[in-house]
């Protein structure tokens, strides 16, 4: 009679070598890409013409970063980005999770209305000309404010948290409204820290949202320097390598285009986007795993 113990842990041990193959074979999928593009970016732009690069540069150096920060206007770039993400993040928590928690309210009687009128806003939009005579109007032309107030509310991020308000058990809301508590501090006190898991995944899209864009700032602060956005002078700098840095001679160009490859140019200016956020994410990771877990106890 065969033993099932053993046959049991036979068939374990499978899975795991096959599961083991299979993870392998996904994370350098996904790693390959990232490697290769950071090899290309610290890689000398002569010999990157000659292609052949994999995931290791064959000739090291680090002009390709040197020519990017030597624009005098990617400093500025830097910090009005930082500064956009981290105002656009924090306001747009605030006002999806606050209009997401009203709207999960059985008691709001336009919330079927309100609901509704989001909802279009996903499948209809004015215009881009319309939205630059808006943002003319409203004096937001040559401003911060242009990069925060037009993407203040996402009808999107509303849905998304108020799905995660309604699996609330709603005798929390109750019980403390029995302790006295009002509508403002329940949202404060009891939703936002329940809420934490699904907030930062939004918080994630709005950040990378936010430090990618760079056409709001090319429509309305395109020549306004002290509004200027590092994807915005990035591009520029992709844009002058890519013409040849504009009207010189061919001597001059042709050293140029000797000292400069557009497609180093391009991966570094990659890197220098995407870095960031690949820092942040892993302060957010925890809260997406204890989201998983969360909805696995609850279901």
């Amino acid at each position: 009679m065969p033993n099932k113990a053993f046959n049991a842990t036979r068939s374990d041990k499978i899975f795991d070598i096959c599961n083991t193959i299979f993870m392998v074979i996904v994370l350098i999928v996904t790693l390959y890409p990232f490697l290769n593009v950071l090899a290309i970016s610290l890689n000398d732009s002569i010999d990157t013409v000659r292609g052949g690069i994999t995931i290791w540069p064959r000739a090291f150096t680090f002009e390709n970063y040197k020519t990017i920060f030597a624009y005098d206007t990617l400093l500025q770039g830097l910090k009005i980005s930082i500064l956009r993400t981290i105002v656009g993040t924090l306001l747009g928590l605030l006002s999806a999770s606050m209009l997401a928690y009203t709207l999960s309210r059985p008691d709001f009687q336009a919330r079927k209305f309100v609901s509704t009128f989001l909802a279009m806003t996903m499948y209809f939009s004015g215009g881009l000309i319309p939205g630059y005579i808006l943002m003319r109007d409203l004096n937001l032309i040559g401003t911060f404010w242009v990069y925060v107030l037009p993407g203040l509310v996402s009808a999107f991020n509303v849905f998304i948290v108020r799905s995660f308000i309604d699996g609330l058990p709603y005798a929390l809301q109750e019980s403390a409204k029995l302790d006295g508590a009002n509508d403002f501090t329940v949202y404060w006190r009891i939703i936002l820290p329940l809420c934490k898991p699904v907030l930062a995944t939004i918080a994630l899209f709005l950040a990378v949202g936010q430090w990618n864009a760079w056409f709001d700032t090319y429509l309305y602060n395109g020549s306004n320097g002290t509004w200027t956005t590092l994807q915005y002078e990035l591009m520029k700098v992709l844009q002058s390598t890519q013409q040849g840095g504009g009207a010189i001679n061919a001597n001059d160009m042709a050293k140029q285009m000797a000292q400069i490859s557009p497609e180093s140019i391009k991966m570094a200016i990659t890197i220098v986007v995407t870095v960031p956020i690949l820092i942040v994410y892993p302060f957010l990771q925890k809260y997406f795993v204890s989201g998983m877990t969360l909805g696995a106890v609850k279901s």
